[in-house]
């Protein structure tokens, strides 16, 4: 017992000694000692608190373990815990098989930041294998004739565990011939001799069945047995003797099938039968078996199997050889594989941050990869890049660790997902490469803010338009993604004339649809801007502005409106015709206006009924009332006119008017005015107006005189007075303003002055204009384009501030007052 515990003590010292020579110290963390055969769980030991980590970071980490062997994945570490555990069965035997160290490698990594710990599994034996031999049944043939103290060997039994859980001892059945003589081999397994004690006498027996019992030191030990069979036969004093005692030979591995490793040889001095000698394994594993084959008669060992340097770099093979009576002895060969750069290295992705915002910096960490090559020396050395014009790069870190690293901006609106092909190749001859395509998507970052289509927009529509009726549309893309490109539009609050835009506009936020809230009216205002932001649903969100001019059109919505003569209730003004009043003299003027704009506001007049038909006409734009013949002495001393004003909208819109003419020289021709009672309350107020009317109509008669006699010695029309004159645009309604230079008013007329008849006031006559041509009451209305160029009628809103004079205000307010006197005695249908 004493033995076996400093046999113990010196395997302890000799694996420290061992594992700190072949696993430098900055490799190995932390090892273990465990026994074989552990269930799956089992702790094997603290290796956070070992190692001095934090237990409640190891998941976030991602803490795992990984092996360096291809094998198996046989421990694994519990996160909540920070115990390693064994993850697989662990079986010494198949893993190491006879060698007297079994050592496991695996390492703990820890990721943000990497860390890379070596773990060392010193991997103890435990007693799971009971001897056994290689036949049920050993076959001796042994002489009479045979010395005393001859020795036979007999079958190793062969125990897969090592050490004192190997096998120990060996006992024989009890018998009167034989011994057993317990020796040591070369690589020290034990093995058993029979020793002949008593000799044989084949008359009294000629064979001799003894039981051989081969048991371990493990506990609970175990055991194996093998039946002796003894023939007794004449002496063979001589074994096959080998060459060498152990034969060392180096093999590639990948050698084809057949090649010869090595060729053993041994030797029998015995004649005949006794010294031809046979060839055979030993005690070898299965999967050795499957590997080589040896020739019984030459000794010769062929390939039979793959050989792969990365599954096992050394064999240890038994020989035997054996005579023709049954003797045998031992020999070893040892076969070194040499590493052929048979192996392409191979990446694996460790961890992989994906998606990655598009707005992270140059030289961020996207992701870890590790690269293995199971080659050993420069057949195992490699170097990786990554291929292809791609933003990223390879850092080197920790052994055969790389981090995969952002090299400039991204942006997914250009890229939105990127394949990261990485290249591995080793150092070997020929080298051996391997790719891996590393799939990288962008996510979105709202950086980009709505654009509109266009940098303004222009919406024309018509007044009088129905509420909540399209007006325009608006677009605005966002390039970025889902939520972060999609825009919402919005009104940004303004006002117009103090009121807000939401009474008049309204806008899709979806789709970018404007529509009206409201009728519009084009006499009320013509024009106003709005402004819609675009705003996409980011966080934070972004927008962008644009405006929006709106322009109304007008529509003839108006008819024409008469400023003179104008209308008074039941009374109506007179105008008065000299009877020597020629062809074309100007004897009145209809002035109207029309609030619209454009051709809408294109007047034309037209006599649509008179007293005398072919008396009279009107000019077609100007509105002029002139003698179309001279007066003659049948014509009636009253003349009715209805005039038709009518713009030039579609459809046109008309309105009409009456105007009353006296055909006379004197007031007192007319009978109705003689006789003409006032109330005492205006006698005072007649006499001013007959003494003014006296004084006007003398200098007016003077003024007839003279234009007569200019006419006489000319022989032609009488001129009439120039002058231009304007109408206060006070007169007129409110609203009637001037629209881009055009309206329904002349800028200008020249008239001749009569003086009326039947009136106590004095008023002014329109003769004739030098601008206007006229037009009979039965012709047609015609535009040609030479009148719009240089004749057309003015707009119904521009000539407010333009045309009369401001005799003709007075003209209007004497015949106004005229008309009021005469309301009374006048025939209503004059």
């Amino acid at each position: 017992m004493k033995s076996t515990e400093q046999l113990t003590l010196l395997y302890l010292i000799y694996f420290h000694i061992f594992v700190i020579l072949i696993f430098p110290a900055v490799y190995c963390d932390v090892g273990y000692s465990i026994a074989e055969e552990l269930k799956h769980g089992s702790v094997i030991g603290n290796i956070a608190k070992d190692l001095g980590l934090d237990v409640k970071t190891l998941s976030a980490r991602k803490a795992r373990v990984d092996n360096e062997s291809s094998r198996g994945h046989y421990c694994d570490i519990n996160l909540n815990t920070g115990d390693l555990i064994v993850s697989e069965r662990i079986d010494r035997e198949s893993l190491c098989g006879k060698k007297t160290s079994c050592i496991l490698t695996c390492e703990l990594v820890l990721e943000n930041p990497l860390e890379l710990h070596r773990v060392i599994l010193d991997i103890q034996d435990v007693n799971d294998n009971a001897p056994q031999f290689k036949e049920d049944l050993i076959k001796l043939e042994i002489r009479e004739s045979v010395d005393k103290g001859s020795r036979f060997l007999l079958d190793e039994a062969h125990d897969a565990d090592i050490g004192q859980n190997g096998v120990q001892t060996y006992a024989l059945q009890s018998n009167d011939n034989f011994v057993l003589a317990i020796n040591k081999n070369t690589i020290g397994g034990k093995y058993a001799e029979l020793v002949l004690e008593k000799e044989l006498d084949r008359e009294q027996q000629q064979e001799v069945k003894l039981l051989l019992t081969a048991a371990d030191g493990g506990t609970p030990q175990r055991s194996g047995t093998v039946l002796i069979h003894v023939t007794v036969l004449d002496a063979n004093d001589n074994i096959p003797v080998f060459s060498q005692s152990v034969y060392k030979v180096s093999l590639p591995e990948n050698s084809p099938l057949g090649t010869v490793v090595v060729t053993v040889s041994a030797t029998d001095a015995d004649e005949g039968a006794n010294g031809q000698v046979a060839y055979e394994f030993g005690r070898v594993s299965d999967e050795d078996a499957m590997l080589f084959s040896i020739d019984h008669n030459t000794g010769e060992i062929k390939v039979e199997g793959v050989i792969d340097f990365e599954d096992e770099s050394r064999f240890e093979i038994p020989i035997k050889a054996k005579d023709g009576s049954g003797s045998a002895s031992y020999s070893t060969v040892i076969i070194q594989i040499t590493d052929v750069n048979d192996n392409a290295p191979k990446i694996f992705i460790k961890s992989l941050n994906n998606p990655i915002p598009e707005n992270v910096l140059p030289d961020t960490e996207v992701g870890i990869i590790n690269v293995q090559d199971k080659d050993s020396e420069g057949n195992g050395q490699v170097h990786c890049s990554v291929q292809q014009n791609v933003p990223f790069k390879l850092v080197p870190s920790i052994k055969n660790y790389y981090s995969i690293m952002t090299t400039s901006n991204l942006d997914r609106e250009l890229v939105s997902d990127y394949n990261v092909i990485i290249m591995a190749i080793d150092g070997g001859s020929p080298p051996l490469s391997s790719s891996e395509t590393v799939k990288v998507a962008v996510s979105d970052v709202n950086d980009n803010p709505p654009e509109f289509e266009e940098k303004s927009y222009s919406a024309y529509v018509n007044e009088n338009n129905k509420p909540a009726s399209s007006i325009c549309s608006v677009k605005a893309r966002d390039p970025d993604w889902r939520q972060n490109g999609t825009v919402f539009y919005s009104l940004l609050p303004s006002e117009i004339s103090g009121v807000p835009i939401s009474s008049f506009l309204s806008i899709n936020g979806e789709t970018g649809v404007i529509h009206s809230v409201r009728s519009f009216d084009y006499e009320q205002f013509r024009s106003f801007k709005a402004h819609v932001v675009a705003r996409d649903n980011g966080s934070p969100p972004l927008s962008s502005n644009v405006t929006v001019s709106v322009y109304i059109t007008d529509q003839n919505d108006n008819s024409p409106q008469i400023l003179y003569p104008a209308p008074s209730g039941n009374s109506f003004m007179t105008e008065m015709v000299p009877k020597a009043a020629h062809a074309g003299s100007l004897v009145s003027k209809v002035i109207a206006v029309d609030a619209d704009s454009g051709q809408n506001a294109w007047l034309s007049y037209q006599i649509v009924k008179s007293t005398d038909p072919g008396l009279f006409t009107i000019g077609l734009h100007s509105g002029e009332i002139r003698l179309q013949r001279d007066v003659a002495e049948s014509d009636s001393m009253k003349q009715n006119l209805v005039i038709s004003v009518k713009d030039n909208g579609n459809p046109p819109l008309s309105t009409t008017c009456a105007v009353y003419l006296l055909i006379s020289d004197n007031l007192a021709d007319v009978p109705e005015l003689k006789d003409m009672s006032y109330e005492d309350s205006t006698s005072k107020l007649t006499s001013y107006l007959i003494i003014a009317l006296v004084s006007v109509s003398t200098f007016f008669l003077t003024f007839i005189i003279l234009v007569v006699a200019v006419r006489i010695c000319h022989r032609r029309k009488p001129r009439m007075f120039d002058g231009a004159i304007a109408v206060p645009s006070t007169y007129f309604p409110p609203g009637y303003a001037e629209v881009d230079g055009a309206g329904t008013l002349r800028s200008s007329y020249n008239y001749d002055t009569y003086l009326t008849t039947g009136s106590r006031t004095s008023d002014f006559k329109f003769v004739q204009s030098y601008n206007d041509s006229t037009m009979s009451a039965d012709q047609k209305q015609m535009i040609t384009p030479e009148e719009t160029a240089g004749n057309r009628p003015h707009d119904g809103m521009n000539d407010l501030n333009e045309t009369c004079t401001s005799r003709v205000l007075e003209k209007i307010k004497m015949s106004s007052r005229y008309t009021r006197m005469q309301s009374s005695t006048r025939s209503p249908n004059m």
